[in-house]
């Protein structure tokens, strides 16, 4: 298994292959707004520019007792609850980092919302 840094390091060198950012997403399956997150992902309107613009790295925080070392390179949990979605470049640049909270009532948002964000970061690389 290689773990969250190993499939970080993974999506870094696609990144640095084909230009396209890096969405880490730390998360867990307890957490309502992260399942719906998920679901969201699969939602056409969504999946049509993640899947071709971004490297999806989905990271299990536990009972925020897992992953929290990687995590913290990245976002600060405390601020951001989770889900936490951060956008790195294919050099490994934090671009964008939910620190605020902004997905931490992820299960309020609507597929085009979600659409808009990853719109606006797909160029990150």
């Amino acid at each position: 298994m290689k773990g969250a840094a190993g499939a970080i390091a993974e999506a870094l060198a696609a990144a640095r292959t084909d230009h396209h950012p890096v969405l880490l997403d730390f998360g867990a399956d307890w957490c309502p707004d992260c399942r719906v997150l998920d679901k969201l992902y699969a939602q056409s309107t969504v999946s049509a520019l993640l899947a071709p613009n971004f490297h999806l790295v989905p990271i299990d925080v536990g009972q925020f007792d897992k992953n929290l070392d990687v995590a913290a390179k990245y976002v600060d949990l405390r601020t951001s609850g989770i889900p936490a979605l951060v956008v790195l470049t294919p050099q490994g640049r934090v671009a964008y980092a939910s620190n605020d909270g902004g997905f931490a009532n992820a299960r309020t948002m609507k597929p085009t919302q979600l659409a808009a964000f990853l719109r606006r970061w797909a160029d990150a690389g």
